[in-house]
């Protein structure tokens, strides 16, 4: 009796050149003049959902947005688990063109790997989900877990389609887990679950001072200048160990269980060439009490990426600007409370201030961190899933950046996440010669294969 793996690499030859065809399609949510093909890449979904027996299939519409792909399948009864199956049909631009060997949206294989726009990001990810999918009706001729689909069309431009799609659908979509295949494994090797996602908060600082611009000769020692008030105040939120002085700041930070800090371990991660390679820096900053992948993973942030104020152009001025601004993030991690870290930062700024100023926060953007526990079913299922598509144990990992999409699965349903991903570090998201290597995707299907028959265990 041919088994869900069998069928996957049997079929696996097809399965890349129907890949392809998805491929092909410059679905870039970002340029209005793709429109017509963000919408051809969704009725493609669509289509490839409905030839492996999915049900229901529609494109849900967005006004002022791109389509959310949905649909389910819903045959294994009221007494089997549920599954949400997550994804995003839109991609990147390619520019810069000419740094592609070949063209972005002519798909190709060389030396095993799958080189077009989308092949990881996000396109080849989801489709080995729908293969796995594929397999185990191929080899069994039902699903044993129901499915719901949601797909969308703007996770590139972080649209707000999804979200409220999900803030006035939770009934529709009521599931006990969604899965998240949207990275990659930290090493060839090594596959990771996501347990933990670092939040944002994002916030401008302005400072006002002479109504207008004044010469330094005149008024120099009297006047209060807003970039030396925009500076005392950014060197004041750290301290010289990197540690941020908003009081408050840490005291809802959650540490990593054991179960993470032995996975971290066994990255057995290269510091000097992480400095040399991938930061280009002479030395690592920070609280030199935690370890680079405690910091990276768990640890709360705080920093300036912009200073604007003043005569910035070639020669002198001397003039006394009469604003200066800085934007400053704050890279949260659970139990940050974002609202709560922000009222402490106004806090903290007001003590800073200089006299003769006038200084303002702004809120630029705000993404609450995201926890997953390690110890959930679904995330077990997970780690059984990939141990038999891989043949390792994954390794529970958290990440620097954030995912407002998976804040919203999990305010809206209550769902359990499973964040992960069958890419691989050199896969070049965002850059030219984006890739996917034939085997992650292999291994994708079957990882999802596994994963439904793990759930109905």
């Amino acid at each position: 009796m041919s088994t869900s793996f069998d069928y996957a690499s049997a079929n696996l030859s097809r399965s890349v050149n129907e890949l392809f065809e998805i491929l092909r399609i410059p679905s870039i949510s970002a340029s209005p003049e793709h429109s017509v093909d963000v919408r051809a890449a969704a009725e493609a979904t669509a289509a490839a959902l409905r030839k492996i027996g999915m049900e229901h299939i529609h494109l849900a519409e967005s006004k002022g947005g791109h389509p959310l792909v949905r649909g389910d399948w819903l045959g294994a009864g009221d007494g089997a688990p549920t599954l949400i199956l997550y994804g995003h049909y839109d991609v990147q631009p390619p520019d810069p063109i000419e740094e592609w060997l070949s063209p972005p949206f002519e798909p190709e294989v060389r030396e095993g790997r799958i080189y077009a726009r989308g092949a990881s990001d996000d396109k080849g990810q989801f489709f080995a989900i729908l293969k796995g999918l594929e397999a185990v009706i191929g080899a069994q001729g039902r699903l044993p877990v129901n499915v719901k689909w949601t797909i969308e069309g703007e996770e590139e431009t972080g649209g707000s389609s999804l979200e409220r799609y999900l803030a006035d659908n939770r009934d529709e979509l009521r599931a006990d887990a969604v899965f998240v295949a949207d990275g990659h494994f930290p090493k060839p090797g090594v596959p990771a679950v996501l347990t933990g996602l670092r939040g944002m908060l994002y916030v401008e600082i302005e400072v006002r001072g002479p109504s207008a611009d004044v010469h330094s000769g005149l008024y120099g020692g009297v006047a209060p200048n807003p970039l030396n008030a925009i500076a005392w105040i950014i060197a004041g939120l750290k301290d010289t160990n990197g540690r941020v002085t908003v009081p408050g700041f840490y005291d809802r930070v959650v540490d990593p269980s054991q179960t993470e800090l032995e996975s971290w371990n066994q990255l057995d991660l290269d510091e000097g060439q992480m400095l040399r390679e991938e930061i280009g820096s002479r030395a690592f900053f920070g609280e030199s009490e935690y370890g680079t992948l405690h910091r990276i993973y768990a640890r709360p942030t705080l920093d300036v990426h912009g200073i604007r104020g003043g005569f910035i152009s070639t020669g002198p001025k001397t003039v006394i600007p009469a604003v200066a601004t800085a934007k400053v993030s704050m890279r949260l991690v659970p139990d940050q409370d974002p609202l709560e870290i922000r009222e402490a930062f106004k806090n903290r700024v007001a003590e800073l201030v200089t006299p003769g100023v006038e200084v303002s926060v702004r809120e630029l953007g705000v993404d609450p961190p995201i926890s997953v526990g390690v110890d959930g079913r679904a995330v077990q299922a997970a780690a059984r899933a990939f141990m038999r598509a891989f043949g390792r144990q994954p390794v529970f990992v958290r990440t620097g950046g954030g995912n407002p999409v998976l804040g919203a699965f999990q305010q809206y349903l209550g769902v359990e996440l499973i964040v992960s991903g069958f890419g691989l570090p050199d896969d070049h998201l965002h850059s030219a010669n984006e890739k996917l290597d034939v085997a992650q995707f292999e291994g994708g299907i079957k990882t999802t294969a596994a994963l439904l028959e793990e759930l109905a265990d």
